[in-house]
């Protein structure tokens, strides 16, 4: 049917509807929402932003008590206002959406690549969009934060890249996942060269992705403060760790890759709960390791496709991306933390329906609680 005869055809039954209203008691009334509703939702007529309503329904069905959730927002890839608005006003989309929640999550966690190119102004314009959250922010570093100083600018606006902390009987653990060995300094390149170096997604002078190595020993360090924070924790209290970069190697090609993944999974793996968070890759893609179900995040600003090889095979792919629809395929998310220290996402696509992806799937090897197959499958 044409589109402008769907157009005259639903404003046609909307004056109908309402036309109807006032003739329903309160029972009729709350019968026909209800199907109003249900008719809406299946022809993808709501924005799915009322992810409240989501997570009230499934805390009664999950089986499992939501002991907390946070919110997270990642990868926003600001430049300057007067360059893009359109990633600054993804990022402002975001703020509002969290600060939506009802109830508020205990916190929100920013996922890495605050700025596109590391400039003062683009990091410095982040920070005043996040500074309207209402729940406390933590912050965590990626590659195009980092590269253009050296994270100089970042420290100072945020303060240690690595970083644990306590919240619930949880310990949160946050890294720095995007050091890399020096290849600029030989090359002698600028540090803005070096910028876009590593902005690039197939970078021709790419090193992968560490958390314990890369130039100097500011790996060396990390590392060894990992191992040392760890010491401290019983084997038996959860862990989440948030980084940048995924903790295990998916698609080298496209840094989406961790070269050391397996020295820090050998540091995770006597705790008996542990979840990795991680941004980077713009997608939903979820994994799971040994003891430890890792979960990526979406973006704000783009979605990426999937990589040719190397995809998890619990991930479910998203559909396709509609190129024309800004925010198709990006959004925000939530995690609950559950009672019995596993966690749950749930991925707020801005576009579409929202996607939860349980800790039981992953734990089962994707035979229960399967999230739903893609229609249109992405790249």
């Amino acid at each position: 049917m044409p589109s402008e005869k769907k157009e005259e055809q639903y404003l046609k039954e909307r004056e109908e509807f309402f036309k109807m209203l006032p003739k329903l008691n309160r029972r009729q009334f709350l019968k026909v929402a209800m199907a109003s509703a249900a008719v809406a939702l299946a022809k993808n007529q709501f924005p799915p932003h009322s992810f409240q309503l989501v997570e009230a329904v499934e805390a009664k069905q999950g089986g499992t008590e939501v002991k907390f959730r946070f919110a997270y927002i990642s990868d926003t890839h600001l430049y300057e206002r007067k360059l893009n608005e359109r990633f600054v006003r993804a990022a402002l989309k975001a703020v509002q959406d969290v600060n939506a929640l009802d109830p508020q999550p205990d916190f929100v966690l920013f996922g890495g690549d605050l700025a596109q190119l590391g400039q003062a102004e683009e990091l410095k314009l982040g920070k005043e969009i996040l500074s309207e959250l209402k729940p406390k922010v933590y912050m965590m570093v990626g590659e195009h934060d980092w590269y253009l100083d050296l994270g100089e600018k970042w420290i100072e606006l945020f303060g240690k890249p690595y970083y644990s902390f306590d919240h619930k009987g949880v310990h949160f653990i946050v890294l720095n996942s995007v050091l890399v060995d020096d290849y600029w300094t030989e090359a002698k390149m600028s540090p803005m060269d070096r910028m876009k170096f590593m902005a690039q997604l197939d970078n021709p002078n790419g090193r992968p992705f560490t958390v314990g190595r890369g130039y100097g020993d500011v790996g060396k360090k990390q590392f060894e403060w990992l191992k040392q924070d760890l010491a401290k924790v019983s084997r038996d209290t959860p862990i989440v760790v948030f980084s940048h970069s995924p903790l295990y190697k998916y698609y080298k090609p496209w840094n989406f890759w961790t070269d050391d993944a397996e020295e820090v999974q050998a540091l995770l793996r006597p705790f008996r709960n542990v979840t990795v968070i991680h941004g980077h890759t713009h997608q939903p893609v979820f994994h799971r390791i040994g003891n430890i179900n890792f979960y990526g995040m979406l973006s704000t600003a783009w979605p990426w496709p999937y990589a040719p090889t190397g995809l998890p095979k619990l991930t479910i792919k998203m559909n396709r991306a509609d190129p024309f629809d800004q925010f198709d395929g990006t959004g925000d998310g939530t995690v609950e933390v559950l009672a019995n220290g596993k966690a749950n996402k749930i991925y707020n696509l801005w576009s579409r329906e929202p996607m939860k992806v349980t800790a039981r799937y992953l734990e089962s090897g994707g035979r229960e609680e399967v999230p739903p197959l893609p229609i249109d499958p992405s790249f």
